[in-house]
């Protein structure tokens, strides 16, 4: 099975370039996250075209994660249980069973600044996400996948004298994800095609991808099982390049031994 996770920074702006990466890449299973759509806007026809089962989780503009299988696409849940909202439910989490595997997609807040209520949103976020996934986790055959907004050491982020006091690096944030794997979930890091350090989001501000001034926030989380199966996993920085790319590359993951439809696909 190749998976991949995938935020896309408003599906619509980025159809073309989905569809073409689709196409050339072969996943059986993709995570995206900022989607950007309601789910009824999800440009699903398109993408069924080329062979995948979609499921969309959206409010319109902002937030929305979905995901796209053509190894079976079966119960399906948006959301989790005891998600908290800011105020209301966001659409930031959609599951799936894929090809026998549960996939989460997963897009967690910001938390725009440590004093802002959004970072507290947050905290209360992941900490709602840890409590959910403890009975999932041990069931074995999990991959929660996604944009973290969390980068788990100094090394993954480019400078981390840039970034002190801000957010995505702060020991409550990291503690919050280190907490989700210590139920049972591997970080399966994809390896760089350029340079030492595997980011995955580089801003927009010019020179910031050449330089590979970035960070690692998407992250792949999967039980063991699963991690154990990995033959190779990349940061593709190619779908990073050209016109009109969305911030963040894809993280694809090649397994052995995954894949069989889920049955009722």
């Amino acid at each position: 099975m190749r998976f991949a996770t995938w935020n896309v920074n408003s599906v619509k702006a980025r159809l073309p370039r989905l569809l073409g990466w689709l196409e050339s890449a072969q996943p059986d299973v993709v995570c995206l996250q900022e989607t950007k759509v309601a789910a009824d806007a999800f440009p699903a026809e398109q993408v069924e075209a080329l062979g995948y089962r979609v499921a969309a989780h959206g409010q319109g503009r902002w937030n929305g994660v979905a995901l796209l299988s053509r190894v079976g696409l079966t119960q399906v849940r948006r959301g989790f249980p005891g998600e908290p909202g800011f105020p209301g439910p966001e659409a930031r989490a959609i599951g799936a069973t894929c090809g026998g595997v549960r996939f989460l997609s997963v897009y967690v807040p910001n938390g725009r600044t440590p004093d802002d209520p959004h970072y507290a949103y947050k905290l209360s976020w992941l900490a709602a996400l840890r409590t959910a996934l403890a009975d999932d986790v041990p069931r074995g055959a999990l991959v929660v996948a996604g944009d973290f907004n969390v980068a788990p050491t100094d090394d993954d982020v480019w400078d981390p004298a840039v970034f002190a006091g801000a957010t995505h690096v702060t020991p409550p944030e990291r503690d919050a994800l280190t907490a989700l794997r210590d139920l049972g979930l591997r970080d399966v890091v994809g390896r760089p095609l350029k340079g030492d350090r595997p980011f995955t989001y580089w801003d927009y501000r010019a020179g910031m991808f050449h330089q590979n001034k970035g960070m690692r926030i998407d992250l792949v989380l999967a039980t063991p099982d699963v991690a154990d199966a990995v033959d190779d996993a990349v940061v593709d920085r190619e779908a990073r390049k050209g016109s009109g790319p969305s911030d963040h590359a894809p993280i694809v993951v090649d397994a052995s031994g995954l894949g069989t439809p889920s049955a009722g696909s």
